[in-house]
């Protein structure tokens, strides 16, 4: 944590977030000679920290650790100079240049540019259970993490798009899908409930609907089941599974910047298109990349890819305002 101070610390580019998004769009920034300073964050490394192999990482044929990827990605970061802050966030004016950003231990931070990079959370339901087998069984990216479990039995918890999605995303690899569903009634959009009920008809997929997921069993080995109770009758029944996915939705880290930029359910808009500044906010020297900004893909390389655009779009930008 940075100590208090009066005197702003001032950067031509700050980066917020130190996930693959932020630390790429360092890489680039800092090759550009743009001196940035990134402020991690109170989760350095994002949402990889908490994820164990990762098997598609361009080039890393083997598979990688999650936190090891990440230590990799800030040691490139470091490499080219890359001034690294432990900060978080508190608040921020984004009214006027330069932008104005204030940390939880009273620093005070100013830049021409600002690339915001602070990811989203997966939502989960808050079982100490759950937290348990993080990683070890319980997981919130099906397409991220699915691949370790061909032909198990798994099931997966939710009712709306992201649930569906990614039940008829991982019946395709896994030998048993049992969606886990409060109601019987489902939110998602009706070409993917027919996609849903088709699997179901198929065999390899099961609705468990009014039932909610009570635990996660498991040993040291991982998730061995979970038990889930009938929301009517309160009877509980265990299911022998070796993953559980929890797809109830992402929240995208904005908060602090509410009513300052153009936002759509809580994702910061970006202009996208092929007209250039791509990442570019609604808010000018003001650019967005990875989860933040992407409730679609989601993946490690889209992330890194949206920070390498930011960074490119950024140096761009203040070239075009003479700085």
């Amino acid at each position: 944590m940075s100590t208090p101070t009066s005197t702003p610390k001032h950067a031509k580019v700050l980066i917020l977030g130190s996930g693959p998004a932020g630390y790429t769009a360092a890489v680039y920034a800092a090759r550009a000679n743009l001196n940035p300073v990134l402020v991690t964050g109170l989760a350095q490394g994002g949402q990889l920290m908490t994820t164990t192999d990762v098997d598609n990482w361009p080039a890393d044929a083997d598979g990688v650790q999650g936190p090891d990827l990440m230590q990799r990605f800030q040691k490139h970061a470091e490499r080219f100079n890359t001034e690294m802050l432990f900060d978080h966030i508190a608040s921020v004016d984004l009214s006027k240049r330069p932008f104005t950003l204030n940390g939880d231990g009273g620093k005070v931070y100013t830049c021409d540019a600002l690339i915001i990079a602070t990811g989203a959370s997966a939502k989960y339901l808050g079982l100490p259970s759950e937290e348990s087998f993080m990683g070890r069984g319980v997981s919130g990216c099906a397409t991220c993490d699915g691949f370790f479990y061909r032909n198990q039995d798994v099931v997966v918890v939710g009712g709306g798009n992201t649930a569906v999605e990614e039940a008829l995303y991982l019946s395709n690899i896994c030998r048993k899908v049992t969606l886990i569903h409060r109601r019987d009634k489902f939110r998602a959009e009706p070409i993917l409930v027919d996609k849903l009920m088709s699997k179901v008809e198929n065999g390899n997929m099961e609705l468990k609907v009014f039932h909610t997921l009570e635990e996660v069993l498991g040993d040291d080995s991982g998730v061995t089941g979970v038990r889930v109770r009938h929301v009517d009758t309160g009877a509980t029944e265990d299911l022998k599974v070796t993953g559980a996915f929890i797809a109830i939705g992402h929240q995208p880290n904005t908060s602090i910047f509410q009513g300052q930029l153009e936002m759509k359910d809580g994702y910061i808009v970006t202009k996208s298109g092929l007209s250039g500044m791509a990442t570019m906010t609604s808010v000018p020297g003001v650019f967005a990349a990875g989860d933040v900004q992407d409730h679609v893909y989601r993946q490690a390389i889209t992330s890194a890819g949206t920070g390498c655009m930011a960074a490119l779009d950024a140096q761009r930008w203040l070239e075009s305002e003479g700085q």
